[in-house]
């Protein structure tokens, strides 16, 4: 966009050291599409990270330390105590464990564990905080428990918001570097879109557009989950609305959800190919549904036929969406200027703000209905035994006109990893829904997801080193 003469800045999220090291690598692009410094953004990069991490765990010793003081404590009860601790590293064998061993001296015996930092809702509070001040008001908010006379602990009756808002003082400011083009980049926030909202702060995404005629920003994963949080809880909270959406994709994503082997999508293969179409065509549709106009980016690889990229431009077509080929790993802004064109068009012609999917009002049951199934295509909503309880809970705490961020897998539309493709007509099944009432939403727990991932059998840790002049190698 810049190449074309916009002048555009664009806003990303910063990487977690836990994929880092694990199986996913560095988050700051490739080839002629990267953000740099790589290896300072990609490790520690401004501390923001363990900010949130110290921040987070600050609270945690308050709540055990509170237990444990017997002149001076709020009452709360151990096993209503949700506050885990967190850590920005894959560690599966600290999901779960027992704090307080030791005896009377070492605290009082509990259950609790391990979340990896990008899940803390410290994070998703620092990314929808406008200032210091409304941070520090979000933070006071943070539900911990209940006490014995099941009455609720929120953060404020530990006194607990000053000195977390405290370690976030430098935290909460974005941070300015650069793309491989030296257009500039805002890195600021890193919550997951699985579990999270998924998104770059609202700080950052502001001060981008105040400096700049253009913002590109991204929202984490595929449309149902991060874009849909993007518009109904980032943008309802923070006044904002795009102009435009690109949608990225990819020929190996299209043939893998159109059932070929992981192994085998480099390889031409039509009949996948369609099939696989079915599942963009979904994330079309829900783009329009909020009233605001898509453009689809192929995302062009070495191993890319012809043939193929032209098949789906020819389905988009059909659909009424624009296409455009983006070879911007191996030509950067040069590849993609067609694409820059298309989206400068949309925005231009984009006159209304977007259509949320619910109304906070509804009560939660509805806005999971209807998230599941206008936005995953699901025919209805099972709520567990334990999900009942919860928003039994939730109502009584006065917090059930607060949005919803759905926890879900990211690798189908279901809440079923193994449904590729488009699934329709299945069922949604909630198994717990979580309070972030700090950050303002409550969670549906889907599936099986983990706050906390492990590293796989051979870690991307394994080939990261550094030389006797500090030149590291090996990130990817």
């Amino acid at each position: 966009m810049n190449r074309i003469g916009k002048q555009t800045t664009v806003v990303l999220r910063e990487p977690s050291l836990g994929p880092v090291f694990g199986i996913k690598g560095g988050a700051t692009g490739s080839g002629r599409a990267q953000v740099i410094p790589m290896e300072d953004i990609n490790l520690h990069f401004t501390g923001d990270f363990s900010a949130v991490e110290k921040a987070h765990n600050l609270l945690a010793a308050l709540i055990d330390n509170n237990i444990q003081n017997k002149k001076n404590n709020l009452g709360i009860d151990p096993r209503t105590v949700h506050w885990k601790r967190v850590m920005d590293m894959n560690d599966r064998s600290l999901r779960k464990i027992i704090v307080g061993l030791g005896g009377t001296l070492s605290g009082v015996p509990r259950e609790t564990g391990f979340d990896i930092t990008a899940a803390s809702e410290v994070m998703a509070i620092l990314c929808l905080a406008e200032n210091l001040t409304d941070l520090k008001r979000k933070l006071e908010n943070i539900f911990v428990g209940f006490t014995y006379d099941k009455n609720p602990i929120y953060a404020r009756d530990l006194k607990a918001s000053g000195a977390m808002t405290a370690l976030l003082r430098d935290a909460i400011m974005p941070n300015l570097v650069q793309t491989i083009e030296g257009n500039p980049a805002i890195i600021h926030g890193g919550p997951f879109a699985n579990i999270a909202q998924g998104t770059n702060t609202v700080v950052a995404t502001k001060m981008g557009l105040t400096l700049s005629d253009y913002v590109v920003t991204e929202a984490g994963f595929a449309f149902d989950l991060g874009a849909e949080k993007f518009f109904d809880i980032k943008c309802g909270y923070s006044g904002l609305s795009p102009k435009a959406v690109v949608l990225v994709a990819t020929l190996k994503a299209l043939k893998y959800h159109g059932g070929a082997e992981l192994k085998s999508v480099n390889q031409p293969n039509k009949e996948a190919l369609k099939k696989g179409l079915r599942n963009l065509e979904k994330h079309v549709e829900n783009i329009l549904a909020f009233d605001i106009r898509p453009v689809i980016a192929l995302n062009k690889f070495a191993s890319d036929a012809d043939e193929e990229l032209n098949l789906v431009k020819d389905r988009c077509k059909e659909l009424g969406v624009p296409a455009s080929i983006a070879d911007v790993w191996g030509k950067g802004g040069e590849g993609s200027m067609e694409l820059a064109e298309i989206v400068c068009d949309l925005a231009k012609n984009c006159k209304n703000r977007y259509k949320p999917t619910y109304d906070w009002n509804w009560d939660i049951p509805k806005k999971v209905e209807t998230i599941a199934k206008n936005i995953y295509g699901a025919k209805a909503v099972e709520f567990t035994a334990k999900a009942k309880d919860d928003l039994e809970k939730i109502q009584k705490l006065g917090l059930d006109k607060l949005p919803v961020c759905m926890a879900k897998t990211q690798n189908s539309l279901s809440d079923n990893p193994k449904l590729l493709g488009r699934p329709e007509n299945f069922l949604l099944t909630v198994r717990e829904v979580e309070i972030a009432a700090g950050a303002g939403f409550v969670i549906p727990i889907t599936g099986e997801i983990m706050r906390m991932p492990g590293l796989p059998t051979i870690p991307a840790a394994e080939n990261v080193d550094i030389d006797e002049n500090g030149n590291i190698t090996g990130l990817f």
